[in-house]
C-alpha cells in the first residue's frame, strides 16, 4: 500500500484541510489498533481486530500494511498480527532518557514542603551510598545537610539498608567482613547478627530506619524506588532532627517514593 495513506498531499504538494483530517482519522485508527494487539498475549485475526476496533476488515488490513511496513506491527502468519519490534526500540530510546533525579525532584519538594524536612535522594555505589539530589531549607533545622555528592557507608544509613536488605546473608556477611562495620555513634550497628536481624525487618516493614546511627541528633527513614524491572534503583529518604521525626511521615513516604517508580515503569504486584 502507498505511503501515502498516512500522509496525503495535493496536487500542489501542499496537505490540504480535507487531507489533514484524514491523515489524523488513519494516525488514530492506527494506535488504536496498536492499543488493542497491546493487550493480547498471542496473535490476533485481521477479522477480530477490525471487530475489537469497529473498522470495516478491509480498512484494518491497510492500515496493518502500513504498521508492518514501519516494524510497527508484525505479521506472523497469514492474518495475524502482533506488535512489532520497532517498538520494543522506541521504548528502549524512551527508558534510557528516563533519569531517576529528574524524575524524583519534584515530589522530593512536594515532600519537603508537606514535612518541612531534608528529603534526599542516593543511590549505592559499593559499600557506600552517594547522595545525588536532595530539598531542603533553613527551617529543616539539620545540624549537618550532607552535600550532594557525599556519601555514607551502607549499615549505617536508612537508605543504605535498603540496599543491603536485598542482598542475602551471604552477601551481607561478606560486606561486613570488608568493612568491619565500622560505627559512628553509640547508636551504631557494628555486630553481623544486629545487622541481619535490622534487615529482616527492613524486609517485613518495606522501608528502614536510621536511629541516630551515622550522626548523634539526626534520624532518617527510607523507602524504596524501583525501576521497570523491579530493581531496587535509589532511595528516598527523610532526615530531621532526632526530636521532630514522626512516623505518620512513613505512608506519604512510601506513596512518594512508588509515584517515582511508577514514573520508572515499575509495576507493583497486586
Amino acid at each position: 500500500m502507498p505511503r501515502s495513506t498516512l500522509h496525503s498531499t495535493n496536487g500542489n504538494g501542499h496537505t490540504s484541510l480535507n487531507d489533514s483530517h484524514i491523515t489524523i482519522q488513519v494516525l488514530e485508527r492506527a494506535m488504536l489498533l496498536l492499543d488493542v494487539l497491546a493487550t493480547r498475549p498471542d496473535p490476533v485475526p485481521l477479522k477480530d481486530l477490525a471487530a475489537a476496533t469497529g473498522l470495516h476488515t478491509s480498512t484494518t488490513h491497510r492500515i496493518l500494511n502500513d504498521l508492518v511496513v514501519g516494524r510497527y506491527v508484525e505479521r506472523v502468519d497469514s492474518g495475524l498480527y502482533q506488535l512489532g519490534m520497532r517498538l520494543l526500540e522506541l521504548g528502549s530510546l524512551v527508558k534510557g532518557r528516563l533519569n531517576v533525579r529528574e524524575v524524583a525532584i519534584e515530589y522530593m519538594r512536594d515532600l519537603h514542603k508537606l514535612t518541612g524536612q531534608t528529603v534526599n535522594l542516593s543511590l549505592q555505589q559499593g559499600d557506600e551510598i552517594v547522595y545525588i539530589e536532595r530539598a531542603w531549607s533553613e527551617r529543616s533545622g539539620m545540624q549537618v545537610v550532607r552535600a550532594i555528592g557525599g556519601r555514607a557507608p551502607l549499615h549505617l544509613t536508612s537508605t543504605g539498608k535498603l540496599f543491603l536488605s536485598c542482598s542475602d546473608p551471604r552477601q551481607v556477611r561478606a560486606y561486613a567482613m570488608r568493612t568491619g562495620l565500622a560505627g559512628t555513634t553509640r547508636n551504631s550497628i557494628t555486630e553481623t547478627d544486629q545487622l541481619e536481624r535490622d534487615l529482616a525487618l527492613v524486609r517485613r516493614l518495606g522501608y528502614s530506619r536510621d536511629n541516630e546511627e551515622l550522626e548523634l541528633g539526626v534520624r532518617c527513614i527510607a523507602a524504596g524506588v524501583y525501576d521497570d524491572t523491579g530493581k531496587l534503583q535509589a532511595g528516598l529518604s527523610i532526615s530531621a532532627p532526632a526530636e521532630r521525626m514522626r512516623d505518620e511521615w512513613i505512608p506519604v513516604l512510601l506513596q512518594t517514593a512508588a509515584r517515582i517508580s511508577e514514573e520508572l515503569g515499575y509495576e507493583a504486584m497486586h
